[in-house]
């Protein structure tokens, strides 16, 4: 029996997509459903899976508990934040806590906080003369970007970056170590996985998934 999750998010669904593919090689979770809160393209990368979808107005007073229902009716016991860019409402965060992980593109608690998402993450890392970048994977509360860090994995920055060039080699990264995250966390039954930082255990010469996965104990292969 896989653990059913649900996917949020705001925009292209990349970081969904890759949750989907991963249920192909051996995942721990299913994603069932996803909620939206506008018209995007993750809702095509959803139907074309045969998952149910939902658009959700989330400055209505009711989103936190029309959420939870959705949530509750298709019996949801993790939830994913794939590009989601609203602050989930306290209802959810109570309901699902220590269930609800988010990926955010740069290492937290550096470059986080409202409006911090997207090109405005990168664009910061570049003025600020940071020399590594890359992804991290959170436990969602009630405040942006501040819930405990379950994962991180670096990306160096280049001298020559851009703003695009850096978002595409972390996005590369997100796409591997999100699905382990979720793995991880489905297999440790929705506690707390262990976590090994890059280097920790991980043999060099190592791909990068094999890496991911190694640091992971081994979720996510």
């Amino acid at each position: 029996m896989k653990v059913p999750y649900a996917v949020l998010a705001s925009g292209s669904g990349t970081n969904m997509q890759s949750l989907l593919d991963h249920e192909d090689h051996g995942a721990a979770y299913r994603i069932e459903v996803l909620i939206v809160d506008r018209p995007c393209a993750a809702e095509e990368r959803a139907r074309a899976k045969g998952r149910a979808v939902y658009r959700v107005d989330f400055g209505s007073r009711s989103a936190g508990a029309e959420v939870v229902g959705l949530l509750e009716r298709h019996g949801v016991r993790g939830v994913l934040l794939a590009g989601f860019l609203k602050l989930l409402p306290p209802e959810v965060c109570r309901a699902f806590e220590g269930r609800i992980l988010n990926i955010h593109p740069a290492l937290l608690p550096a470059f986080g906080g409202k409006g911090m998402y997207g090109h405005h993450v990168h664009e910061a890392v570049l003025r600020s003369g940071a020399s590594v970048s890359g992804p991290t994977i959170h436990f969602v509360n009630e405040r942006y970007d501040e819930g405990r860090i379950l994962a991180q994995w670096p990306v160096p920055v280049e001298p020559d970056d851009t703003a695009g060039s850096l978002a595409a080699r972390v996005l590369e990264v997100e796409h591997l170590l999100f699905p382990a995250a979720a793995d991880a966390l489905a297999r440790a039954d929705l506690a707390a996985p262990a976590f090994r930082w890059p280097g920790t255990g991980v043999q060099a010469g190592r791909d990068l998934r094999e890496s991911i996965a190694t640091a992971f104990g081994g979720a996510g292969e």
